[in-house]
């Protein structure tokens, strides 16, 4: 349904009046008596804001904005508390996020392997109504954590289970999935199955698929599975969204899109229910790139053409301006697909006695430079930004290379790509970001201390690569533009841990999304983000990123109100508790979208 027209009601710090200024007519809000860090190139802090057709048109002091007070005007105090530029999600997959609350969910919890067996044989039990034909899809499985804790499982361990089903189970990094034998009996992959061009089915020493498709070969095992229906779709995407403004997230980008989301979204703005800008992203095949470049540019522009609504708006709008690559798999251990300068290393001793080696597996390049240069040409030339997936220091290296080209090919135009996760970047690239004017996407809550990383991924990178790991850091003392991106359904969307992560290089102890004592202490001596620089990654960053920094991203004047107000002031609370802070309102356009105490009279979806 739609929004009624919103007010903010009496409560507690919170007044709803009139008041007349010198004219009997007035801005359409006004919030003042407050905190307002503008995110303006002083990082200024004001008292006070006007709001009229959804646009800024005053910030200021409280005193000024009295000028701005009609009859009709709502005056909401906010009390001190800090009010900001909405949050911009650079990188997500809020589709992949609602239909994960649909699933059976292992919770992202580092499992053994009876574990892990345990809780899909209580979701099978649950349905038990469903036919042998049915799949079962479980998500948020952490199989760094349990490669880790109990070793890598494969279609035994799924075979174990009592059902004649066929399963799935997605990996947290959405990278791998696991799935039983009747899961590779009913998707036709055998001993003769060739490996996708971007993945693969790996196999035991017979040559036999054992479960664990990588990558590409992932995906097309989860594209066996019957898609949602178009209601099931939108309910999926209605809990997307809900979930995106109760964390104060304003703007979005989804980095893996296709028409499904494309009319999702566009479904719901029609209906008045689309409460965050949603910027999409289409994904581009490396086997079509190589084979057709051009092809695969302009069947991108056709799709683009079906969704993509132009200018932005002030009310949340659609758009399809990007394209996604994937350049290599993770870093992580046991895939090790990060496509990376020098080998990973290998126990070539025991599990008692371990001795690290460096092997011969570099990882996976799913887009080689020959490839990869003329297609980002074509990208640029039909009008998209490239937003590339790269994990390992080689795909990073290769991914400026191609914008490096580009850059000289077509000199003067204005086309801003990401390189997004960075994980592994060599120090003599970190400049380049700046030089090339290339965004940095960055998951900060992937810079804390975790059981897949501690216990697992440091041993295959080795001291030298694990010290230098999640180098945001660096790479904004070298000029270069940081945004942030949660990568959500991947870890869970929690906003402030990520922010506070990204100011202290550790988790939180006391938060269900860190990893308790044991896990407390810095990642690594990589330098730490400011608070300032920080709350830019996730606003004007990212905007910027996005091309969005015309409209929003900063509390300025004939900026759209997308904005958001904090229980706690982040500039001010204790280090220790910058994850501990919560939203109170939410509003995009100059529409409150989430309200709670004392904010209070919203009605919601």
């Amino acid at each position: 349904m739609k929004f009624s027209r919103l007010f903010i009601a009496v409560a507690a710090t919170t007044a709803l009046v009139g008041c007349q200024s010198n004219g009997s007519t007035g801005a359409d809000m006004v919030m003042r008596n407050g905190y307002v860090y503008t995110v303006d190139g002083k990082n200024s802090v004001q008292q006070a804001i006007a709001v009229t057709g959804g646009k800024i048109v005053y910030v200021g002091s409280d005193e000024g904005v009295a000028a701005y007070i009609g009859k009709q005007t709502q005056l909401i105090d906010l009390a001190g508390r800090m009010l900001m530029p909405g949050f911009i999600d650079a990188h997500m997959h809020p589709g992949d996020g609602g239909r994960a609350m649909t699933l059976c969910d292992l919770k992202y919890q580092t499992m053994t392997r009876k574990e892990f067996q345990n809780t899909i044989q209580a979701c099978l039990d649950a349905e038990k109504d469903k036919g042998p034909d049915v799949w079962l899809e479980v998500g948020s499985w952490d199989r760094m954590g349990m490669d880790g804790l109990d070793g890598d499982p494969d279609k035994s361990t799924l075979d174990a289970l009592k059902t004649k089903r066929p399963i799935q189970v997605r990996s947290t990094d959405f990278h791998t999935v696991l799935t039983n034998s009747r899961g590779l009996e009913v998707a036709g992959i055998t001993k003769n199955t060739p490996n996708p061009s971007d993945g693969k089915y790996m196999r035991d020493s017979a040559g036999n698929p054992n479960g664990i498709c990588e990558d590409g070969a992932a995906d097309t095992m989860a594209a066996v599975v019957p898609p949602a229906t178009d209601a099931e779709k939108l309910t999926q995407t209605r809990a997307a969204l809900d979930a995106m403004r109760q964390q104060g997230i304003t703007s979005f980008f989804d980095a893996l899109s296709g028409p499904e989301n494309g009319k999702a979204f566009t479904t719901l703005q029609q209906s008045g229910e689309l409460t965050a800008r949603a910027l999409l992203a289409i994904k581009l095949d490396p086997a079509a790139a190589a084979t057709d470049p051009a092809k695969t540019i302009a069947d991108a522009k056709t799709l683009a053409t079906t969704y993509d609504q132009g200018e932005t708006k002030v009310a949340p709008g659609v758009s399809m301006r990007h394209v996604k690559l994937f350049m290599d798999g993770i870093i992580n251990a046991p895939a090790d697909t990060g496509a990376m300068l020098t080998p990973y290393l290998h126990n070539s001793g025991t599990d008692k006695a371990p001795k690290w080696t460096a092997g011969k597996n570099v990882g996976e390049l799913y887009f080689p430079p020959q490839v990869l240069n003329p297609l980002l040409l074509k990208a640029v030339e039909a009008g998209f930004d490239p937003h590339l997936h790269a994990t390992g220091d080689r795909a990073v290296r290769d991914s400026l290379d191609s914008i490096e080209y580009v850059r000289h090919q077509l000199p003067g135009n204005a086309f801003r790509p990401t390189i997004t996760h960075n994980e592994e970047v060599d120090p003599a690239d970190y400049p380049r970001f700046k030089a090339l004017d290339v965004t940095a996407n960055m998951s900060f809550q992937w810079a804390q201390q975790a059981p897949s990383t501690v216990d697992g991924t440091s041993d295959h990178l080795g001291a030298a690569r694990f010290a230098r790991m999640e180098p945001s850091g660096s790479i904004a003392r070298a000029g270069g533009r940081v945004a942030y991106g949660s990568d959500w359904p991947v870890d869970p969307l929690d906003e402030f841990l990520a922010l506070k992560i990204g100011v202290t290089r550790s988790g939180d102890p006391q938060n269900p999304h860190s990893y308790g004592p044991n896990y407390a202490g810095r990642l690594n001596a990589e330098p730490a983000l400011s608070r300032e620089e920080v709350l830019r990654t996730i606003t004007l960053n990212a905007a910027e990123q996005l091309k969005l920094d015309a409209v929003v991203g900063s509390v300025e004047v004939g900026k759209f109100a997308d904005l958001i107000v904090l229980d706690k002031n982040f500039m001010q609370v204790p280090e220790a508790e910058l994850a501990r802070n919560n939203v109170l309102l939410t509003m995009v356009g100059g529409k409150v979208v989430w309200a709670k105490a004392p904010f209070v009279g919203v009605q919601q979806l």
